[in-house]
């Protein structure tokens, strides 16, 4: 069975190209369209698609609202939210993904039609990708399996629901600094597992979400509201503190690097994208691993891809603590399935259980 998708916005360019886009996507098929979230409504109940792209800015009804109202109801879609590049535009789609939107992408504005088709082809197609992928998962956990952590789907049962890979017990210096990893479905496994995090937590926190320029700041002020530690988006040059959670921003590399007086600062650059990320969290584990070598605990979630998985490897050879976000509480699955299969995972832990294995690596005596 193909997947249904209803394509929503207010302008009627972009529901023809983002149709036509889909339609040169395998596995896919265009059910219908709607130019508000009133209308969209209407059509998600009687076509019964199974994904719905919604614009964030739409006259009578917009994105958000109509999110809220499908959560309402309980309609069983998934969203994919349309943005602009605009500050305004990203605060909506930051609690629109907390909301439980699957993902968002943002409007092209390129002057020739065919290069925003292009854009949007390019960027959409994996996404689509992943959302079959979670609906297979989805429907696995219906029919009583559970998906195992190596991606296979199996009947078993835990008692503390965290996987331990390896003993870590024997441990005996304690991290100083935990560097985190994310891409899809990021801002609401962020916003459940950042707060779970004391504010006297006593290291830094370095975090890439795989996110465009604007969007993260306006999720570093989202976080910031909710949780006990601070939460900003990283400057350049500025000394990183205890209880303070610094995110990349969007469209720029982050590292960390010793300063003249020996202090750990952020270093923002605009180095080349690495997994087709910028920021990457590779580059930034890199990083973590030449200053803080076995001190360091490093954790991958939710996402596509394989970013994550190499920086890994180089903290763990340093003797760093790793821990990976399971499969079932995965938004998607990419991320961690890579790096656990990888051999490069300590600990895979479910969502709600990721920040008390992290306190345990810094509390350690």
């Amino acid at each position: 069975m193909p997947l249904k998708v209803l394509v929503v916005d207010d302008t009627i360019v972009y529901r023809k190209i983002l149709s036509d886009v889909f339609a040169q996507i395998p596995e896919v098929t265009v059910v219908g369209s709607a130019n508000n979230g009133k209308v969209a409504l209407a059509r998600i109940e009687s076509l019964k698609p199974d994904l719905v792209t919604l614009d964030v800015e739409m006259p009578i009804m917009d994105g958000l609202q109509t999110l809220e109202e499908i959560r309402k109801r309980k309609l069983d879609v998934g969203v994919i939210m349309v943005s602009t590049l605009t500050k305004r535009g990203s605060q909506i789609t930051m609690r629109a993904l907390e909301l439980g939107a699957f993902d968002f992408i943002t409007k092209p504005d390129h002057a020739k039609q065919e290069e925003n088709f292009q854009e949007l082809l390019k960027v959409l197609g994996p996404k689509v990708k992943a959302y079959l992928r979670r609906l297979e998962i989805k429907k696995a956990l219906k029919s009583g399996q559970k998906v195992t952590n190596a991606g296979q789907l199996e009947k078993f049962e835990t008692k503390d629901k965290v996987y331990r890979k390896r003993t870590v017990t024997t441990r005996v210096e304690k991290s100083q600094i935990v560097a985190i990893g994310v891409s899809t479905g990021g801002p609401n496994a962020l916003s459940t597992m950042l707060p779970m995090l004391p504010g006297n937590l006593g290291v830094p926190v370095v975090l890439v979400q795989h996110m465009p320029p604007v969007f993260t700041k306006s999720l570093a002020e989202s976080l910031n509201s909710k949780c006990a530690l601070q939460v900003k988006e990283a400057e350049e040059g500025e000394e990183i503190k205890p209880n303070v959670i610094y995110i990349a921003p969007g469209g720029k590399q982050m590292k960390i690097v010793r300063g003249a007086g020996k202090q750990v600062v952020i270093k923002i650059t605009d180095d080349p994208p690495e997994n087709n990320c910028k920021p990457a969290v590779d580059y930034l584990f890199r990083s973590v691993a030449k200053e803080y070598k076995s001190k360091a605990t490093g954790v991958v979630m939710t996402g596509m891809g394989n970013d994550g998985t190499l920086g890994l490897k180089v903290m763990k050879s340093f003797g760093a603590i790793t821990i990976a976000q399971d499969a079932e509480t995965c938004v998607v699955y990419g991320m961690p399935k890579s790096a656990i299969e990888a051999g490069v995972v300590d600990i895979i832990a479910p969502l709600d259980k990721i920040a008390e294995e992290i306190v345990k690596t810094v509390k350690l005596a």
